[in-house]
C-alpha cells in the first residue's frame, strides 16, 4: 500500500504499508511474549481433526445430514484464520525528502497499526493531516524517528 501526499508546505510525503506475519517486539508486550512454540496449538488441531473423522466413520448409514451443516463446521473451522489474516499488525511509514530549498529537513515517521480496515481509515487520517498542517498528526499512531 502505497500512497503520494503532498503537503501545503510544497513537500511530498510518500505514505506506505506493510503487513508484518509476525508481531513487531515492542517492550509494552514483552512479559506477554513467552509462547515457547506452536506446539500445543498442533497438538489441538490434530485432535480436534482425529475426533472429527472417527465421527465420519462411525456415523451410521442412515443418518441424514442437512447440508447446511458441512457449512457452518467449515465456517466455524475458517473463523480464527480468518480472524487472524484480518487482524495482523501493519507497519505504516511517513517519509519524506524534505524540499528543493533545504528549509525543511528529510523526516520519517513510523507506527503499527492493528487490522486491515483500520490500517486503511488511518492512512486517510494521516495524509489529510500532512495536506493540513505539513506533519501526520502527533496523537495519531505515527511517531518520527530520527
Amino acid at each position: 500500500m502505497n500512497r503520494l501526499v503532498q503537503g501545503s508546505d510544497g513537500r511530498e510525503w510518500v505514505i506506505r504499508g506493510q503487513m508484518e506475519w509476525r508481531k513487531p517486539a515492542t517492550a509494552d508486550d514483552f512479559e506477554h511474549d513467552v509462547a515457547a512454540s506452536y506446539a500445543p496449538g498442533i497438538v489441538m488441531a490434530t485432535v480436534a481433526t482425529v475426533l472429527a473423522v472417527v465421527l465420519i466413520v462411525w456415523m451410521p448409514d442412515d443418518v441424514v445430514v442437512p447440508s447446511w451443516v458441512p457449512l457452518a463446521v467449515l465456517l466455524i473451522a475458517l473463523f480464527f484464520p480468518l480472524r487472524w489474516v484480518l487482524r495482523r499488525p501493519w507497519t505504516v511509514v511517513a517519509e519524506t525528502e524534505g524540499d528543493v530549498t533545504g528549509e525543511r529537513p528529510s523526516e520519517r515517521w513510523v507506527g503499527t497499526i492493528r487490522g486491515i480496515f483500520n490500517v486503511r481509515g488511518e492512512v486517510n487520517r494521516i495524509a489529510k493531516s500532512i495536506q493540513r498542517h505539513d506533519l501526520p498528526d502527533f496523537e495519531g499512531p505515527l511517531h518520527p524517528v530520527e
